[in-house]
């Protein structure tokens, strides 16, 4: 059991939060194998990873063997060491295996997948009854002429249908994409049209804060704007039977039930065997400054990430339950279902946290003994608003680890998760992307959690913290803040962008910054001592007045922290002046300098007191260089539909850019707030 000490560690570091005081797990376990193979003598995790990074190629192959991934063919090669991460080497050359299979390795009655949500009724699926499923899908799918390579999406919410849907068409070795309900007709085109697909699984409604979404009418024009489309299949969602869907305005559409009629219960579940690099997902990128970029993950990449990460770093075992509260369009999603192969199980859970009862989350916990709760850390902010104390209200006997992604985790919420969640509890940050459809840094339960830092980078992944040099080169830097790097290829990396041939986009996305080197686009800051980060916010929303950067998250800290019962939300831009490049995707500035714009609290008024209250804090706690050049009251705050603030598009806006493509936000009309401010005109 984790420990109840929680005293302050020596001089200089931050507060601990959870020591795991566990004598055997499954990452100890791969070190002592390592060390027999290898005649090593790896101490702690820090020497672990080190190995890791040096010897990476040992390194997947053991993790290969670790996890016992399910082949019908051997590897040649892990892979060509003398290729660089900007080459995108071939991983696992020769090797034929298949996702779905590695998914579905178990075959009992241990239950798979909890199905529940607003306004449903909690259902259950074993191993058993979902390998039949997915069998019963991939006949189906292949009787309306899906094969190897056809694309299949999902405009679907967050339930067991995507899931079966999801493996069947793996299965096949076609390939799947999906984005939630909550997309818009513009946002969904934006994304699907670049791929072409022929089949699209949808639902007729969801249901979300108490209200009954109709989805036919933004179904009927997804599926206009989708030429290529063969096949239409409508799932009742909120609709009890088949007989009560009315979708007889959208083209080319069946029922569920009249489209998995057409597969045999009879056909076997066959696997087809394909090369480790065989395309599994197109993701995209947030669309939020220029059209979707689509990136292509591996189905060994995806596999093998996955199962590192929920084995060895969330430690997972068939005891296990992990509860991802995610839509479809959201990467985590994806990350949710590659728990599977551990043996435990997953709940798909669609709807709102907060209804029927702001306590739901937490009901739900207890009632089906989830061991792992996944959230971001808006979500947590919104517990906190709430007052919900759940340790005084819910057993929560069985939770162990609560991970936290979407954006930063600021310190203050560590203490509310431990003072009214559960101390006994691993609160694990984790950080990576859809870029990488897994993380870089998270959740480890060799190590301490410290207050506010995310605990480590994750096995396998090279990164570092980089600062910028005169040449341009870049160098390795700790405690202080800089660009999230990773020196060493990985095998989730992205095969290939779609429609980028020549591959000039996948490269301006991730080596531009520093030759030869994955620049991920996030600031952040190593601790030379603890080894753990801090994530300082997106680095193309990097704040630099007076050529001094700074992440925005650092902002927000002080605000959400110390005037949360004032301020209900906030968002720093930068508002940049003189540019001496005309073309708009490569300006450079002159002068620059930070506005804070401040959704305000009900009743309440930015006055100046309050600003020099809020200034005062940000000079104390930060600097004099942190002080915003401007702090000014706003209607609302324009974030994407996976929860994330865009301080880039506001930044755009502020400098006389207009931004088109608006399919990617929650509340794109929060963007014209931004537009031609006549306070803002003197700069």
């Amino acid at each position: 059991m984790p420990s109840n000490d929680i005293a302050c560690s020596e001089d200089g570091l931050p507060k601990i939060m959870w020591r795991s005081t566990k004598q055997e797990t499954q990452m100890q376990n791969f070190m002592q194998t390592i060390n027999k193979k290898f005649g090593l003598n790896l101490e702690s995790y820090r020497d672990l990873w080190k190995w890791s990074t040096e010897n990476y190629s040992n390194f997947w192959e053991e993790t290969w063997n670790y996890m016992k991934i399910i082949h019908s063919h051997p590897y040649s090669k892990v892979v060509d060491e003398n290729a660089g991460i900007c080459d995108i080497p071939e991983w696992f050359q020769d090797a034929k295996l298949n996702y779905a299979e590695n998914m579905l390795r178990y075959n009992d009655d241990k239950t798979a997948i909890y199905a529940t949500g607003e306004g449903q009724k909690l259902k259950t699926l074993t191993f058993k009854e979902l390998r039949c499923r997915v069998a019963l899908y991939a006949s189906a799918l292949k009787k309306h002429g899906i094969k190897c390579g056809d694309r299949v999406v999902g405009y679907i919410p967050n339930c067991k249908e995507a899931v079966e849907a999801m493996l069947a068409v793996a299965s096949i070795g076609a390939i799947w994409s999906s984005t939630s309900p909550d997309f818009g007709v513009t946002g969904v085109l934006e994304r699907f049209q670049q791929i072409q697909p022929k089949l699209i699984f949808s639902v007729e409604a969801v249901r979300y804060n108490n209200k009954v979404h109709s989805h036919i009418n933004k179904l009927e024009k997804v599926v206009q704007g989708l030429p290529e489309l063969q096949t239409v299949v409508v799932i009742p969602f909120v609709a009890q039977t088949d007989t009560d869907l009315d979708i007889q305005t959208v083209p080319k559409s069946m029922t569920l039930a009249k489209f998995l009629s057409c597969g045999s219960p009879e056909d076997p579940l066959k696997f087809e065997q394909l090369p480790f690099n065989h395309p599994l997902f197109v993701m995209y990128s947030s669309g939020t400054t220029g059209p979707p970029k689509c990136m292509v993950h591996s189905a060994g990449g995806t596999l093998l990430q996955h199962m590192k990460e929920h084995i060895l770093h969330g430690n997972m075992t068939r005891k296990d339950c992990l509860l991802y509260y995610t839509t479809t369009g959201w990467m985590m999603w994806n990350w949710m279902v590659g728990a599977l192969p551990s043996g435990g199980s997953i709940v798909v859970y669609d709807g709102s946290p907060f209804h029927p009862k702001t306590t739901v989350i937490f009901d739900t916990i207890d009632e089906i003994g989830v061991t792992i709760l996944g959230t971001s850390a808006k979500c947590l902010g919104v517990m906190e608003e709430k007052g919900l104390k759940p340790s005084e209200s819910h057993d929560l006997a069985s939770l162990h680890t609560i991970l936290s992604t979407g954006s930063p985790l600021a310190p203050h919420q560590y203490d509310y998760v431990r003072e009214h969640v559960k101390k006994d509890l691993l609160l694990g940050s984790i950080t990576g992307g859809t870029d990488i459809i897994s993380c870089f840094m998270g959740q480890n339960p060799m190590i301490p959690v410290y207050r506010g830092e995310l605990q480590s980078a994750n096995l396998g992944m090279a990164v570092a913290c980089y600062g910028e040099t005169e040449d341009g080169l870049g160098e390795q830097v700790f405690d202080q803040a800089g660009e999230l790097v990773c020196l060493e290829p990985f095998p989730c990396m992205p095969t290939h962008f779609w429609n980028d041939p020549d591959g000039k986009l996948y490269k301006k996305a991730y080596f531009s910054k520093f030759p030869g080197i994955w620049s991920h686009g996030d600031f952040c800051l190593e601790n030379s001592r603890t080894h753990g980060f801090v994530m300082l916010g997106r680095s193309d929303a990097t704040l630099n007045p007076n050529g001094v950067r700074f992440g925005t998250s650092e902002l927000y800290t002080i605000i959400d922290s110390q005037f949360q019962n004032e301020i209900a939300d906030s968002v720093a831009a930068a508002q940049r002046h003189n540019p001496r490049k005309s073309c708009e995707e490569n300006r450079i500035y002159d002068q620059e300098r930070v506005v804070l714009f401040l959704k305000m609290a009900p009743d309440v008024v930015l006055d100046e007191t309050l600003k020099s209250r809020i200034c005062l804090s940000i000079r104390t706690q930060l600097s004099p260089r942190h002080v915003p050049a401007v702090i000014m009251a706003t209607e609302d705050i324009p974030y994407t539909i996976s929860g994330k603030k865009v301080e880039v598009a506001i930044t755009r806006i502020l400098s006389g850019i207009d931004i088109k493509e608006r399919g990617a936000f929650r509340n794109p009309q929060a963007l014209d707030l931004y537009k031609n401010i006549p306070s803002l005109s003197d700069f």
